[in-house]
């Protein structure tokens, strides 16, 4: 198997992979980040037989480059069911095949005055809060300068949710894999899925670089990769990709343990004392040959406050050259290119260092040991697909998660592996249905 080159920027947790793919299982898993990994291990649970396949490192792009929050705050209302799946599965290390993700409890807030309509944006966010039965409310400056002393500034309040935590991304991708391999799953990394094989029109196999792998069910949870993959099934993904960058820290006696928001930045406390620092709602759009493809799609992402920095450059050359189109007997493009490992935008890490030592002068001397940046997978709707596919029994996706994907995402492998499986769904799998889209509808019918 071929071997990717190891992300050197972060600590990311190594799995070993299986020798040799099994010749035949129940179900093949196409990603390994947090929703293929744990759709893997509750496949695998559930006594089905199961392959987890990936191209470079399990959990090295995306699922291992994030802030580490899972959040209700905020969160689309269509999808806090599903996020309450995710966070009663956080809190449970068995319900995680004994996994150790680092999941902590800590609150997470978003400060008043990080825009002009904060306070409106929350209230009217909580209407639907409290119909989940969250415990989210907002607080004002006496109750936010208890939860961030030490602070160079005032602020008039803040959404908190005291039930949101975080876990340490560069871990937990790994573990719940290895969770999945001893709960009888094959895991394969350097192993580049090429395609799909039907019989009689319902999926019958995968072929990989290593040779073929008989199954009933595919599962794609490939991340930003996604859409390449399902494209060349003639499956027409409207899904983008963004980049969002991080800088860590050394360990640092900073006072704070909720995890924060605020005007122009954002932290999370890691269990090694460090801190995970990035610049809020900050991400850099590349222009690319799917950007005009789907201009059409993300209309409305031009008009919005949280729109992505958009840049042309090399980026645009790279997809161009990449082949949309090749055979199961061909290299495919996911060998090569193993793993996404983009350089961070270093005007982000440097806005939000400077505007995080402002406000907080604690956090002015904390040495920076370590920054990167990684590829979010964005819907138009900024809303997942977990679903099935018309016109191709047997197969199913996992992916878009949009910048929320971490945080949910062992929930996410969860509805996936109910509808794989065939199962009462662990949430409404409604909202997250692929022929919402009228794009994959149209072209959803497909043809290998």
């Amino acid at each position: 198997m071929a071997e990717a080159a190891w992300p050197a920027a972060f600590d990311l947790a190594r799995v070993d992979s299986d020798r040799a793919p099994p010749a035949r299982v129940d179900v093949v898993v196409v990603g390994g980040g947090i929703v293929g990994a744990s759709a893997a291990l509750f496949l695998a649970e559930a006594g089905h037989s199961v392959a987890l396949v990936e191209k470079g490192w399990i959990g090295a792009e995306q699922s291992g480059r994030n802030w580490g929050w899972c959040r209700f705050t905020l969160r689309d209302p269509a999808e806090l069911e599903l996020m309450g799946v995710a966070q009663r599965l956080w809190r449970d290390r068995a319900s995680l095949g004994g996994a150790d993700t680092g999941f902590r409890t800590t609150g997470i807030m978003y400060l008043i005055g990080r825009r002009p309509d904060d306070v409106a944006v929350y209230e009217a966010w909580l209407a639907d809060a409290r119909r989940h039965g969250l415990a989210s409310r907002l607080i004002g400056r006496d109750e936010v300068a208890r939860l961030l002393p030490n602070a160079g500034r005032q602020w008039q309040g803040a959404l908190f949710t005291p039930e949101d935590g975080g876990a340490e991304p560069e871990r937990a991708a790994p573990e719940i894999a290895l969770a999945a391999r001893r709960a009888g799953a094959a895991v394969l990394t350097g192993c580049a899925v090429r395609g799909v094989e039907r019989t009689a029109g319902r999926v019958s196999a995968v072929v990989t670089e290593n040779g073929t792998i008989g199954c009933d069910a595919v599962l794609v949870a490939a991340g930003a990769w996604s859409r390449l993959f399902l494209g060349n099934l003639g499956i027409d993904l409207p899904q983008l990709k963004v980049l969002a960058s991080v800088v860590r820290t050394a360990p640092h006696g900073a006072t704070p343990t909720v995890s924060v928001a605020g005007t122009g930045w954002g932290f999370r406390r890691r269990d090694d004392g460090g801190w995970i620092v990035s610049e809020t709602n900050a991400t850099t759009a590349d222009i690319v040959p799917d950007s005009f493809r789907l201009l059409w799609d993300y209309r409305r992402h031009l008009l919005s406050p949280d729109r992505p920095r958009l840049r042309f450059g090399r980026r645009f050359f790279e997809e161009l050259r990449t082949a949309r189109r090749w055979r199961k007997d061909e290299v495919s493009p996911f060998e090569r290119s193993r793993v996404l490992d983009p350089a961070p935008d270093r005007r982000v890490v440097a806005a939000a260092g400077k505007a995080i030592g402002i406000d907080l002068p604690e956090f002015s001397g904390i040495d920076i040991t370590g920054s990167w940046a990684g590829y979010i997978d964005v819907t138009p709707d900024a809303l997942p697909v977990i679903s099935g596919i018309a016109g191709w029994p047997g197969l199913f996706v996992a992916t878009g998660f949009s910048g929320h994907g971490f945080g949910i995402g062992p929930g996410g492998g969860r509805l996936a592996a109910d509808l794989v499986a065939g199962l009462a769904p662990s949430a409404d799998p409604a909202p997250f249905r692929a022929d919402r889209f009228p794009r994959l509808a149209r072209t959803s019918k497909g043809r290998t």
